[in-house]
């Protein structure tokens, strides 16, 4: 188990910008940025021990200061969208950005993934973690209080990614953080996702309104495109007639997991028949937002000079219910003054 240091660039206000790469003894890497406590590049080997990064990304700086895609971002303080972009919390109404919309979307214009990190590495016998902190302070994004907030990527030797999420405030705030890398895995730049497989642990998916908000009703996913409780090619029904398919041009819904005891619990497996490789996402969240890459265009120049197209990607953003704070009855993401908030997310990697 190896941890590499390099420059990686400057941002457009002069700050330097530094990468750090974890290497485990099988050969896979995964490096990370300050600059918004991003997963830039991800080393896996295939079926027949090739290895390909299997995220999308940037090769410097610029690319994640200019694009508004998020890839291999740290989202926060309160990740997906609020409605009206504003909510009220103790009976005072706080007031947000309209950066989607009417809505805001993963908290603003300036979120946490434009933002840099103080950051700390460590290894132990059989793994190594990088840890990215800061201080949001009060009112930054338009969120009450001051947010202590650290997430630690560890790499294992069995092929696993570990992010760890803790925070604490001295005021009830919101808070809701993910990670939302885009995987593909035949590599960053082997054209769409629509041939992998997944199967997802979720009877029930959020139905939406306009803007893609919850309405409040948790839908039965059985006989609709959005059941992935068995093995389902992502591009089966994608540009189905389905109305939430329509809505969102494509997957973009939040899963509700069925397991729901206390613990780290398998609740998506990915599989790309062509390279042999597969995913497991493991979580303690009660759900998280599946993302096809619907609004990818094209026009920004990726790793390797790769243009991506349109669902080059597939995000499982684990999370608490969007928008949870104007809803009855769910899983809410008020973090009261003076308590944890401490969840945990892994992406395991393999082959068949």
């Amino acid at each position: 188990m190896s941890i590499q240091k390099k420059k990686f660039g400057k941002t457009k206000d002069g700050k330097t910008v530094t990468s750090y790469i974890l290497k485990n003894a099988n050969g896979m890497e995964a490096e990370f940025i300050d600059y918004g406590a991003r997963l830039v590049r991800l080393c896996v080997p295939d079926a027949r021990g090739h290895f390909d990064d299997v995220v999308l990304g940037f090769d410097n700086v610029e690319g994640y200061e200019t694009c508004d895609t998020y890839y291999g971002a740290f989202v926060g303080r309160c990740a997906n969208r609020i409605s009206e972009a504003s909510f009220t919390l103790n009976n005072k109404q706080y007031i947000l950005d309209k950066n989607d919309g009417k809505n805001t979307l993963h908290s603003g214009f300036v979120g946490y993934d434009r933002m840099m990190y103080d950051v700390e590495v460590f290894e132990e016998e059989g793994e190594a973690t990088i840890e990215f902190s800061r201080l949001s302070k009060d009112m930054e994004q338009g969120f009450p209080g001051n947010l202590d907030l650290t997430v630690s990527y560890t790499l294992s030797e069995d092929n696993a990614l570990v992010i760890e999420y803790f925070a604490v405030s001295d005021q009830d705030t919101l808070v809701n953080l993910t990670n939302h890398s885009y995987f593909n895995l035949s590599g960053h730049n082997k054209g769409d996702i629509l041939n992998h497989r997944l199967k997802i642990d979720a009877k029930q998916f959020a139905a939406t309104k306009e803007g893609l908000i919850p309405t409040g009703e948790m839908r039965e996913v059985a006989g609709t495109p959005m059941d992935f409780t068995d093995w389902r090619k992502i591009g089966t029904d994608i540009d189905s007639d389905y109305p939430p398919i329509v809505l969102a041009g494509g997957y973009d819904h939040h899963f509700v997991f069925s397991n729901n005891e206390k613990g780290i619990n398998l609740v998506m497996e990915a599989y790309d028949e062509k390279s042999g490789r597969c995913m497991e996402v493991y979580t303690d969240l009660p759900g998280g937002q599946l993302y096809t890459g619907n609004f990818i265009d094209g026009k920004l120049v990726g790793k390797e000079g790769c243009k991506y197209q349109k669902r080059a990607g597939f995000c499982m953003e684990t999370q608490y219910i969007p928008d949870s704070i104007h809803l009855d009855g769910v899983v809410n993401c008020i973090l009261t003054a003076g308590k944890e908030y401490d969840t945990t997310t892994v992406y395991k990697f393999g082959v068949k």
